[in-house]
């Protein structure tokens, strides 16, 4: 018996889509309300997810459709420090979490698994994920892997036991992001003690040896940045630096780079991709002309990575589609590229969810599930 699934948040399915490789799980409800990552959703597999979590509408579909596991890639908000006593309904009001937590207490699913930027961890001087712990280990009543409790009763944890990144999980990407693991203490009661407390901090996964094994060669020109603009994003380095800031274009496999990884990429598209230039030259690039740039093309061999190259980097394409050696990953006919950018960086990396997934499996059957 396979355990069911819900994915919200969803996204392009990245969260769905590790828990389901691991075999152990299948989606039965998706909820997006984003129309072009729906559909991508659509596209990759075959069913509607455009539902708002926070209707009443859909909060009563839920309690009419038994399921075991709450998938959630929620957005991080500022929740409130003052309540008036009425714990995370009153200090979470309007914030999404606050939803999901309405959904799990009335639906009362076996395990709960949220993802979220790294920095959810130390949010709003850490009031943030205090809310959210507290929420789920004492008003919800769930077993949040990583969090003890002392003699009186008070949790204990450190943020940082909840982040992991994808770069100890078999893709070369620098991306830290937290992972928030829970199972249902009425359910399960004294069984929880027989769990590990602890998530995994890697796979033996090799999928790149580095950043260099995931690139492609011989991209289009269009990857290829204009002589104007890399001087300014020179100029604008020099200023930066000048004031003491790290901020500026990063070259990620610049020369003399051993074993290269990507930096962090991002949903917004712009910083992440001038923070994920790479060195690769071509013959006759350098001074090119092509109608959709104001100069030349650099003479440096400088280029943004091609959203392909972004898909690989989540495990998207080159390993969570492939079927039978084929790869089978798309988007949808007409998908813009800026989009495309969008959906990659907005998701997760594939092999860590299939990772904690399996690990999540493993903890549901010492709890007795028959997976």
């Amino acid at each position: 018996m396979k355990l069911k699934t819900i994915d919200l948040c969803a996204g392009i399915g990245g969260i769905r889509k590790g828990f389901e490789m691991t075999g152990f799980y299948e989606n039965v409800i998706s909820a997006e309300i984003d129309p072009y990552a729906c559909l991508t959703y659509e596209h990759l597999y075959g069913e509607k997810p455009y539902k708002d979590l926070t209707s009443d509408d859909f909060k009563s579909m839920l309690k009419k459709n038994k399921y075991d596991v709450l998938l959630a890639g929620f957005p991080c908000q500022t929740f409130s420090r003052a309540g008036k006593g009425e714990g995370f309904k009153d200090k979470t009001k309007g914030t999404i979490f606050y939803h999901i937590a309405e959904i799990i207490k009335e639906t009362k699913p076996k395990g709960v698994f949220l993802e979220n930027v790294d920095n959810l961890v130390r949010h709003d001087n850490e009031n943030t994920f205090k809310i959210i712990i507290n929420a789920l280990e004492k008003e919800l009543n769930y077993k949040v892997i990583g969090v003890k409790h002392d003699i009186d009763g008070n949790l204990e944890y450190q943020g940082k036991d909840f982040i992991r990144n994808s770069k100890n999980f078999g893709i070369p990407q620098n991306r830290p992001r937290t992972y928030i693991m829970a199972f249902n203490r009425k359910e399960y009661m004294k069984k929880l003690k027989d769990i590990p407390n602890e998530l995994p901090n890697g796979n033996n996964l090799k999928i790149y040896a580095d950043l260099n094994k995931l690139l492609d060669r011989k991209v289009d020109p269009e990857y290829y940045i204009s002589s104007g603009y890399f001087e300014t994003l020179k100029k604008h380095r020099i200023r930066e630096k000048d004031k003491g800031n790290g901020f500026g274009y990063k070259i990620v496999n610049d020369k003399g780079i051993e074993h290269p990884i990507a930096s962090t990429i991002m949903a917004t598209g712009g910083s992440g991709k001038e923070r994920n230039l790479v060195y690769d030259p071509q013959n006759k690039i350098g001074g090119k002309i092509i109608p959709s740039k104001r100069t030349p093309l650099n003479d440096e061999g400088i280029r943004f990575m091609t959203p392909r190259e972004w898909g690989k980097l989540q495990g998207f394409i080159g390993y969570a589609f492939k079927v039978n050696g084929k790869d089978e990953f798309s988007f949808p006919a007409g998908l813009s590229k800026a989009q495309q950018y969008k959906q990659f960086g907005n998701s997760v990396t594939i092999p860590v969810i299939e990772t904690l997934a399996q690990y999540m499996a493993d903890c549901f059957k010492i709890l007795g599930e028959n997976i």
